[in-house]
């Protein structure tokens, strides 16, 4: 496969995805230096507008018509149709680049656009994002699981640097027990801290996000160093 042409070292980049992290994504890569062609509509064009100011906003097809590097950012269910779909009227380009940000899919998911000349590559930001400005900078802490073929697995995990993540390679047999390790720290996470917040109200704590928010955060941090410990010597 061919690599996209490029201007100056820079893609025309396009999102399809206007939730909360196709523009964010789009914000991180302008701000490394590429230009954004266009952006399909979501339900919160105001919020999109704000993150990406003079971005055209366009159909699915259009957008990977204008672009080098497509960044498909969409609910898990509605992936495997949207490649599919953009396939079948041949929508995919020839050394286009394909990204999509999904967990639990590697690249498989994008083989009707491999078929067709791009070049398939999974990157997952594992962060949880607003689809604010301030992911910005939650993402420069952050971590992505990248998964490429072989031969091009250098560009996504440049393009990870580039949205400001450090890249970790995850095989595409294991993208599945990834999602779920993800799906697991997020919902219990969120499991825990609801019942924690629901119980202080119940006894007069007003402010019960606030009030819990030092204790989580520090209860965090000191987990996840005892995860980073090195394991005891047996």
């Amino acid at each position: 496969m061919s690599e996209p042409q490029r201007r100056d070292g820079r893609l025309g980049v396009g999102i399809i995805g206007a939730g909360r992290v196709g523009p964010v994504l789009g914000a991180a890569l302008a701000g490394a230096g590429h230009a954004l062609t266009g952006i399909t509509s979501g339900s919160d064009d105001e919020r999109v507008s704000a993150v990406l100011p003079g971005v055209p906003v366009l159909d699915a097809v259009e957008v990977v018509r204008r672009s080098e590097l497509v960044v498909i950012a969409v609910p898990h269910e509605q992936l495997p149709g949207l490649v599919a779909g953009i396939a079948e009227v041949g929508g995919w380009q020839l050394g286009q680049l394909v990204l999509h940000t999904d967990p639990a899919h590697g690249i498989d998911v994008l083989r009707p656009a491999a078929e067709r000349g791009a070049i398939p590559l999974a990157v997952h930001p594992a962060i949880t994002f607003t689809g604010t400005s301030i992911d910005l900078r939650q993402l420069q802490a952050g971590y992505a699981a990248v998964t490429a073929p072989a031969a091009v697995l250098p560009i996504a995990q440049a393009l990870a640097v580039e949205i400001g993540c450090e890249p970790v390679v995850i095989a595409e047999a294991d993208r599945a027990a990834y999602a779920d390790a993800i799906e697991t720290v997020t919902a219990f996470s969120r499991s825990i801290i609801a019942q924690s917040t629901t119980r202080l109200r119940a006894i007069g704590v007003e402010n019960a996000g606030g009030y819990l928010s030092a204790l989580v955060q520090s209860s965090v941090e000191d987990a996840l160093r005892r995860a980073s410990d090195p394991p005891p010597l047996v």
